[in-house]
Formats: structure tokens, C-alpha cells, sequence
């Protein structure tokens, strides 16, 4: 093997993901488990980070399901404890469990607004306090990655509660990047298009909307989670030691029109 795979490569590293269950947190675990790393995943339904956890170990790897709500600081908690507990150190985070409702921002209700942030932007804030807690006291370094969007970077209609808390994020993503850089620690945050998932199924089937997306895409094709692996394995391995405090958008060329 090359010195730069060998650099990619991420063999004796553990991976806790959120939000691992479908979709985009779901590939990324695998694309993990694939790079040699052992995984935790988590989300808030045990039978789906279930199955993705036995498709990780049929990989040689270590993985392990455990439940949480990261709307749940003692969840949150929990979560990091157990990892290190059963795994014996911690050494990537990757930020992903998320939440969405869409509504004109004129008619948007609090509640549903706090309980968004309360997932997205409060959820990833103390899940990688409490993982850098950790990795501070591990005194190796480690790797932060948040997952943010297109709305961290854009405006987009009757996004006004998830455009909030993932513009959040990626402040979070910058002041974590400097405050934590000396233990070399890097967060760094990926920015995905409009990737096909459970989450943008109702979107792909509404015919308008799908259209709409298609004609905003450089690449006229939805993207996918195994478009994404690449990138959330390069900012975890070490040919990434240099780079934290990143935006990386993926996104089919949206917003290089």
C-alpha cells in the first residue's frame, strides 16, 4: 500500500456516529467500518443502527448499536461513556443525527422550532464537548465532523429552524476548530446537496420540487450517501491533519452555480 493510503487508512481508530441508522450517517459508518476503523452507531431506533452495526462487523471490524436521543444531554453522555467503555478510547465524532420540518417562516411554530435547534445545534454542541472532553484526556488528538448543509451557506425557502441550527453549526465548527486545535483535536464539517435519502424521499416524489432541485444541480442527479463516504473518511484520517475549521460543501456543483 501507498504512503497516502496507508494515511487514509483509518485501522485501530473508533468511530461514533450519529444518526448512523439510514441515510447519509449510515454510509458514513460503513465507509468506516470499510477504512479499517471500529464503529458505534447511534440513533434513536435500535433495530435499524441494529442491522448497519452487523453489515459493519461482516467487515472485520468492532461495532456497536447503542440508542440515544441527542436531543438528550444524559443521553449524550451516556453515549460517549459506553464507547469508551466497551471500545477503550474514542477517537472520531461524527456529528450527523438530525431533525427537519418545513414551513413558511411567517407560520412556524416555537416548539418546533426549539426542537429542532434543541437536535441539531444544542444535540451536536454537546456531543463534541463531551467527545473532546475525552480525546483531551486521551491526549492523542482526534477528529470532530459535523454534518451541515446547504443551508449553512444559502438561504432556502421554509428552512428558517434548520437553516438556524445548521448556520450554527457551522459557527460551532469554527470557534471548536480554534479552541481546540492546540490538543490537536480538528472539526471540520461537510456540507451536503440534495442527497437521496429516507429524510428527502417526500421531496423526490413531489414532481415540482424534484424538478426544481434537479434544474439548481450542476449534475442534473440527486447525490447520494456513497458520494459523500470520500469525503467524511478523508477529514478522519490522518492525510487531514492540516485542515480544521472547513466548510466542505458536496453538493453536485449547487452552489459553484
Amino acid at each position: 500500500m501507498s504512503v497516502i493510503l496507508e494515511r487514509m487508512h483509518l485501522k485501530g481508530k473508533v468511530a461514533l456516529v450519529t444518526g448512523a441508522g439510514r441515510g447519509i450517517g449510515r454510509g458514513v459508518a460503513q465507509a468506516y467500518a470499510e477504512a479499517g476503523a471500529d464503529v458505534v452507531l447511534a440513533s434513536r431506533t435500535l433495530p435499524e443502527i441494529a442491522a448497519a452495526a452487523e453489515e459493519a462487523r461482516n467487515l472485520g471490524v468492532r461495532a456497536l448499536a447503542l440508542q440515544a436521543d441527542l436531543g438528550d444531554p444524559e443521553d449524550i453522555e451516556a453515549l460517549v461513556r459506553r464507547t469508551v467503555a466497551e471500545m477503550g478510547q474514542l477517537d472520531i465524532l461524527v456529528n450527523n443525527a438530525g431533525i427537519n420540518l418545513r414551513a413558511p417562516a411567517i407560520d412556524y411554530k416555537l416548539e418546533d422550532f426549539d426542537r429542532i435547534l434543541g437536535v441539531n445545534l444544542r444535540g451536536v454542541y454537546l456531543a463534541a464537548q463531551t467527545a473532546a472532553r475525552q480525546m483531551v484526556a486521551q491526549g492523542k488528538g482526534g477528529r470532530i465532523i459535523n454534518t451541515t448543509s446547504l443551508s449553512s451557506h444559502i438561504g432556502i425557502q421554509g428552512l428558517a429552524a434548520y437553516a438556524a441550527s445548521k448556520g450554527g453549526v457551522a459557527q460551532l465548527t469554527r470557534v471548536m476548530a480554534v479552541e481546540w486545535a492546540p490538543h490537536q483535536i480538528t472539526v471540520n464539517a461537510v456540507s451536503p446537496g440534495y442527497i437521496a435519502t429516507p429524510l428527502t424521499e417526500s421531496l423526490q416524489q413531489d414532481e415540482e420540487r424534484n424538478a426544481w432541485v434537479l434544474s439548481r444541480i450542476p449534475m442534473k442527479r440527486w447525490g447520494t450517501p456513497e458520494d459523500l463516504a470520500g469525503m467524511y473518511v478523508f477529514l478522519a484520517s490522518d492525510a487531514a491533519n492540516y485542515i480544521t475549521g472547513q466548510l466542505f460543501p458536496v453538493d453536485g456543483g449547487w452552489l459553484a452555480g
